[in-house]
């Protein structure tokens, strides 16, 4: 498999503004995966925690650094699980709520 897919991983801290206000920021961070299918047991043993994953992403290990956030076709999702598989990771995510 090709990996043909463009995703962002994103990095995102927080810090407090003079006010005590928490600010949001992110950098985003380009690689190539594969877009998996999220398979039914997937789904469903999801769904039982209060989980939807809607997209899973294969890349290599080394380019994942642990990021909770990934946006692919201007979409942010939130990362439910990474699943090591030798020298590649599958990232399993769902969409984030109001972003996007």
């Amino acid at each position: 498999m090709r990996h043909s897919e463009v995703i962002y991983l994103l990095d995102v801290t927080i810090a407090e503004d003079e006010l005590g206000n928490q600010i949001e920021s992110s950098t985003e961070r380009m690689v190539f995966a594969n877009e998996m299918s999220v398979s039914a047991t997937e789904f469903y043993g999801a769904s039982a925690i209060n989980l939807k994953p809607s997209k899973v992403f294969e890349i290599y290990s080394f380019e994942y650094q642990n990021e909770i956030q990934l946006k692919h076709e201007g979409l942010i999702y939130s990362v439910i699980r990474p699943d090591k598989r030798g020298d590649k990771i599958r990232i399993t995510c769902e969409r984030s709520v109001g972003n996007g």
